[in-house]
């Protein structure tokens, strides 16, 4: 810091100024200052900036799974948001979900000095009651059920599931069969307790629950039990990819869509609108997960005070996205309406 000041000609603290970003520097003394380090190669020394401050600017992530669509979207936002603000983004995967990898996981962030913790997590984890973060630990919790011990963020999965099964309903179809996620998923279930509330709400009996694990090959594979129901006419996948799969599956079985059973999926995706038909479905924001959960953390950072008793559970909305996979029930088939009954 002292050889660019001697070369720009200002003091070592007009340097820290500029370095830091604070105003009280001329424009023309800012470039000056920045010239003088692009010559030389100077770079603040993050360690000692975090020492200074008492902050890294650096978030860690925690997440279980980077193959699921939803993990990805949701770690991509958050990185731009944390960006956005000025913080970099440590992303530490744990292959195993278990009490030990957890601990070992926020040890791990601890050495990596990071200012808090967003915990990406779609298990039931964080529900045990031999579970506990560490104390002293701001975090943020994605796309799960942390009661109130924890600030949790998530998509409106009850709200997305109803919207689903509502539309098939509205169209005029007797009942709603459910492709759902893993047993170990809380948005899983949430969408299947949802589905089976909306039928019940409607009068109508639930058909047995068929599961998937997210991926478009277990999507396949329900597809080929569901093509076997002759009286299955409307599906609700829990993801658009086993929609995907379940759609090839349909197809091979001479099962038409929309004319014989019409699909809804969830997610949106970017190739949903390329499947062939194109998927009626539920459209997450994650983009907005990602930015609640990097405001949420930082407002934690810098007012512990006052949020440490703001936890509880932040929904984002979600909406239906009408397609050409889903209308009226088959003319004899086993829809109420007919073709004659339009969505409200």
């Amino acid at each position: 810091m002292a050889d660019v000041a001697r070369v720009a000609g200002v003091s070592s603290q007009t340097v820290s100024r500029v370095s830091n970003g604070f105003p009280g520097v001329t424009e023309e003394t800012r470039r000056q200052v920045l010239a003088a380090m692009r010559e030389l190669g100077y770079r603040p020394n993050s360690a000692a900036r975090a020492l200074k401050r008492g902050e890294f600017r650096t978030l860690g992530v925690i997440t279980f799974s980077l193959s699921t669509m939803g993990n990805i979207r949701t770690l991509e936002a958050i990185a731009t948001s944390a960006a956005q603000q000025g913080y970099a983004v440590t992303l530490l995967p744990v292959a195993v979900p278990t009490q030990d990898e957890v601990n070992g996981a926020f040890s791990r962030l601890g050495e990596l000095a990071v200012d808090a913790v967003i915990v990406i997590m779609e298990i039931h984890l964080l529900d045990a009651a031999t579970v506990s973060l560490p104390p002293g630990v701001q975090v943020v919790v994605a796309d799960s059920d942390a009661g109130d011990r924890y600030t949790v963020v998530d998509t409106d999965q009850v709200g997305g599931a109803r919207d689903a099964v509502r539309h098939l309903l509205d169209l005029g179809h007797d009942t709603v069969w459910h492709l759902a996620g893993p047993e170990d998923s809380f948005a899983a279930q949430r969408r299947a307790n949802a589905w089976r509330t909306t039928l019940a709400e409607a009068g109508r009996g639930a058909p047995p629950l068929v599961r998937g694990d997210w991926s478009a090959e277990s999507g396949y594979r329900a597809g080929l039990r569901l093509a076997d129901q002759r009286e299955c006419t409307a599906v609700f996948a829990a993801n658009d990819q086993m929609a995907l799969g379940l759609l090839r599956a349909l197809h091979e079985r001479g099962r038409k869509v929309p004319e014989d059973i019409s699909v809804v999926g969830f997610d949106d995706i970017a190739e949903a609108a390329s499947f062939l038909p194109p998927l009626t479905t539920i459209h997450q924001d994650f983009a907005e997960v990602g930015r609640l959960c990097v405001e949420g953390v930082l407002s934690k950072i810098r007012r512990p005070a006052q949020d440490a008793a703001g936890q509880g559970t932040t929904l984002v909305p979600t909406r239906l996205v009408l397609r050409s996979s889903t209308a009226p029930p088959p003319r004899g088939g086993a829809g109420r309406g007919g073709r004659g009954v339009r969505p409200r």
